[in-house]
């Protein structure tokens, strides 16, 4: 593993409960995920897989859910093949999407690590920062 961890935040305005249903919908996820579709019950040991099309390529990425301490904390592995790298543990990455509840609403941190060089994890903090736009969208939808 690699030193270089992407970060995104944003603040919604929606309580952690309903962030926290957006999130872990999977009929949800589509709209946040960059439409692809989301299969999983998000309990710890649980797979995850993501599968979709990206730049006209389909993918199917998959993880295992480490933790789903609701509403406040969902962490992930997560590997994708459109990375070009083996399915091996050091692939991995694991993305931790961190709810704090604020004032307004919620504060979601989402935090990636494993990227194998400070470009690769502002690349990733980009993709996770539209992820995230696209999570308040929803979770504001949503309401409360």
């Amino acid at each position: 593993m690699t030193d270089y961890v992407s970060r995104a935040t944003t603040d919604i305005a929606a309580l952690p409960h309903t962030v926290w249903s957006a999130l872990v919908n999977p009929e949800l996820a589509s709209t946040y995920m960059f439409g692809s579709t989301v299969t999983s019950d998000f309990q710890p040991g649980s797979a995850i897989t993501f599968r979709g099309e990206h730049e006209g390529r389909t993918f199917e990425d998959h993880g295992e859910i480490l933790e789903a301490d609701e509403p406040r904390l969902l962490r992930y592995t997560h590997y994708s093949p459109l990375s070009g790298q083996p399915d091996v543990p050091e692939s991995y990455h694991t993305l931790a999407f961190a709810l704090e509840e604020t004032e307004r609403g919620t504060r979601v941190t989402l935090t990636q690590d494993n990227n194998p060089s400070q470009e690769a994890a502002d690349r990733s903090t980009a993709n996770w920062e539209t992820v995230l736009e696209a999570l308040r969208v929803t979770a504001e939808r949503l309401g409360g």
